[in-house]
């Protein structure tokens, strides 16, 4: 196996990845609240988890992948106060919170697609593993770490001496009101709810029996038993975006790893946020962008997959319409390229196939690896038919869409001219072909444009490139 470093918010390095099982990775993403609908700063998440599962297994790493669905638990301050997003998303769209989950699961789901994203080896939904979070909540109890309080059964931070190591936290200069609202009933500011009671006289939409009384789950307890449910009690590697750091990543860690005794996850990767107008594109602002606002811009998600691709994934991106404009006729420019280039069968070049994995062994530079797409392309030592043969090697891990047909990239916003390859075309017109490149390096402009009519006569037009070559477009 190659050598594969991921940087490790855990360690703040770069670490050697080494699996718990060899040949194997168990991977947990935290996904979406299906409250509204995911915008375009959310999804970099999950294709940054696409990279890095691709990257896995071009390795030959079988990968289990899983992503979870939060239908219930998530409070609009994303810890214990406030609202539930799902009960609160219901009652703005006049449904159930059930209607509103399948709603926006599904449109998630069409996102991913659109963005050419593996779909997971399970979505795991938080609502069809209540048993399993109240069981972990039991343990934790029989383990000494949680109390009651009048709205729910929360977890001691101080009886665990390594919370915050994920975020670097000062716990002793934490003070109460400073992340979440003031609650006289908690035993130190940092703690959490693992269970919150449904409110007295009040009959929620989703609630459910427990030991401690009916309610429902916290938004942490949930990741943490659905992750080991499936993965295992340790696994290898858990993301997120970076806003999950300092406070749901960091009660995962504490609820998973005292109630077995055991490192939770060895590997934790963040994705930065997507800027908007200066500020980070959030719902709750309302500035946020849509997939579907960007195809009715003429963009293409392959376009927003390629824009998000070079630049590395922990750097926080700055989103204008110039940007993804450009990134859309970059893309495109490429797609034109690679279908220009013919059927003949080649081979990857292994030089440029080197270079590639290179650099996505080394925390997953995707900027470099698409610098390196374009000194491929441009490369005058390599046939046609091997750069084909190597795009479409570099395109197992990228995903941008080489090798699909031009009705698919149609559909997914790329439009295409029909571009044919010289060996496309009648002997007549590689003659005139010839003939025009000739005019035009001895500046023989009237000539060439003479020729240019002539082969438009045939049913042929030319777009004519900077570096000297004759695209045909037929007519």
């Amino acid at each position: 196996m190659a050598v594969i470093q991921f940087y490790n918010t855990l360690t703040r390095e770069k670490d050697i990845f080494i699996p718990l099982r060899e040949g194997a990775v168990g991977m947990y993403n935290c996904g979406p609240t299906v409250y509204n609908y995911a915008h375009i700063g959310n999804l970099r998440a999950y294709v940054f988890a696409d990279i890095l599962r691709k990257t896995l297994e071009y390795h030959r790493y079988k990968v289990t992948q899983i992503v979870n669905i939060t239908d219930v638990g998530h409070l609009v301050s994303d810890e214990d106060e406030g609202e539930d997003k799902m009960e609160k998303g219901a009652a703005r769209e006049g449904k159930t919170a059930q209607e509103i989950a399948e709603f926006y699961t599904k449109s998630f789901y069409e996102d991913l697609t659109k963005l050419n994203i593996q779909p997971a080896t399970r979505y795991t939904k938080a609502t069809e593993h209540i048993p399993e979070q109240i069981a972990l909540i039991q343990k934790l109890e029989e383990k000494g770490f949680t109390y009651a309080t009048s709205d729910g059964i929360y977890f001691d931070t101080e009886k665990f001496p390594d919370y915050g190591k994920l975020a670097l936290l000062d716990i002793e200069g934490l003070r109460s009101g400073a992340r979440v609202e003031e609650n006289e009933e908690k035993r130190n500011p940092a703690d959490f709810a693992l269970w919150k009671f449904s409110k007295p006289g009040e009959k929620r939409q989703q609630e459910w029996p427990s030991p401690w009384g009916i309610g429902f789950p916290g938004w942490h307890i949930e990741c943490s038993a659905m992750a080991m449910k499936y993965l295992g009690e340790t696994f290898d590697i858990h993301t997120g975006g970076i806003d999950h750091i300092p406070v749901h990543h960091t009660n995962e860690i504490a609820q998973a790893e005292c109630a077995t005794g055991k490192k939770f996850v060895n590997y934790w990767m963040h994705s930065g946020f997507v800027n908007i107008e200066g500020g980070k594109m959030a719902k709750s602002a309302g500035n946020f962008v849509r997939m579907a606002t960007l195809e009715e811009k003429g963009i293409s998600p392959l376009a927003y997959r390629y824009w998000l691709l070079t630049a590395h994934y922990r750097k926080t991106i700055n989103f204008t319409w110039e940007t993804v404009e450009g990134a859309q006729t970059a893309l495109t420019k490429l797609h034109e390229i690679f279908l220009n280039y013919g059927n003949k069968e080649g081979k990857p070049d292994e030089e440029y196939l080197a270079k590639f994995t290179s650099f996505l062994d080394d925390d997953l530079e995707t900027a470099e690896a698409i610098a390196s797409l374009w000194d491929l392309v441009k490369d005058e030592r390599i046939s046609p038919a091997d750069k084909k043969a190597t795009m479409l090697e570099y395109e197992k891990i990228l995903g941008l869409g080489f090798g699909f047909s031009k009705e698919k990239l149609s559909s997914l916003g790329i439009k295409l001219e029909k571009t044919l390859g010289v060996g496309d075309v009648p002997e007549e017109i590689k003659k005139l072909l010839g003939e025009r490149k000739k005019a035009r390096q001895e500046k023989n402009w009237k000539r060439s444009d003479e020729i240019r009519n002539e082969i438009f006569g045939h049913g042929y037009s030319i777009k004519d490139e900077k570096d000297g070559e004759q695209i045909i477009i037929s007519v």
